[in-house]
């Protein structure tokens, strides 16, 4: 057992806490990127979390006269009052809203550089297996006797401030409020997280061993040499090469680090999340 410190930037702090194990990542906030691997785009479900492309274009826009397609709008006009209901609980059609939308313009752009058309009524099901998901381990945290105080939400809401590189709190929830999320919705979610962290905490997760960092880096190092394509490095004013020389494994170490022990935690939530479903009264409305 052991508590590892998260880094958290606040992107998905607010795309409802459907993204539990990637609940931040500012990027689209202005607060830099969030982490690759599963921290980059796994919330408890890591799968479940990632809206899907390909498939129909609903909701796409025409495409301008220059020829550059325009970015296309959230279809959420047929979102039901109530979308799903997990053990009698429900999960409201405004949150479902306020969750897809937050996220919409993230998928949409990645749509338009990869060139895949968007699949809104898959993205929509992925999206509300994800919260049911969240809402089952919340649940769960709750049973457990996990709790979070008025001074833990405070203190994660400082932390998330502090780690994205906003300037204070109330600089963080302006900058949600402006995305249209109130600041009860994120002390919400913030509560929710603070207790599915305890959770965490209590789940018997192996240390990332060093044969594990090392093909992390490996395969990394690999990658970015293919991404390269094997050309010459360009030379600089002086003749010496203008690339850029790899970290070393022990410069890295920290950050394979975190990204392996995400991935172990969120490997490990998706465990739960499917013994929980077993034997939940889930209802999807959608």
């Amino acid at each position: 057992m052991r508590s590892t410190p998260r880094s958290t930037t606040p992107k998905k702090l607010l795309t409802s806490v459907a993204l539990v194990g990637s609940l931040f990542g500012l990027a689209a906030c202005g607060g830099g990127d969030g982490e690759g691997g599963a921290e980059g785009g796994g919330s408890s479900s890591a799968a479940a979390s990632q809206p899907a492309s390909g498939g129909s274009s609903e909701g796409a826009q025409a495409a301008p006269e220059d020829g550059q397609p325009s970015m296309p709008e959230p279809d959420v006009e047929n979102v039901p009052e109530v979308v799903a209901t997990v053990n009698g609980e429900e999960i409201s059609g405004e949150e479902f809203t306020t969750a897809y939308e937050g996220q919409f313009q993230q998928m949409a752009m990645q749509s338009q550089m990869s060139g895949q058309e968007m699949n809104q009524d898959e993205m929509k099901k992925q999206l509300a297996e994800s919260m049911v998901g969240t809402e089952l381990l919340v649940q769960d945290a709750k049973e457990q006797g996990h709790e979070a105080s008025e001074e833990d939400i405070n203190a994660f809401l400082e932390q998330t401030a502090e780690s994205s590189g906003v300037a204070s709190v109330d600089e963080l929830l302006a900058t949600f409020e402006e995305q249209g999320f109130s600041e009860e919705q994120i002390r919400s979610d913030a509560e929710k997280q603070v207790m599915l962290d305890q959770s965490i905490e209590q789940l018997d997760i192996p240390k990332p061993s060093d044969e594990e960092l090392k093909e992390l880096y490996d395969s990394s190092v690999a990658a970015q040499s293919e991404a390269q394509g094997g050309a010459p490095a360009e030379e600089g004013a002086e003749g010496e090469s203008a690339e850029p020389e790899t970290p070393s494994f022990e410069e890295l170490k920290p950050q394979l680090e975190q990204q392996v022990t995400s991935q172990k935690e969120n490997e490990a939530l998706t465990k739960r999340i499917a013994e929980l479903r077993e034997g939940a009264e889930v209802e999807i409305k959608l």
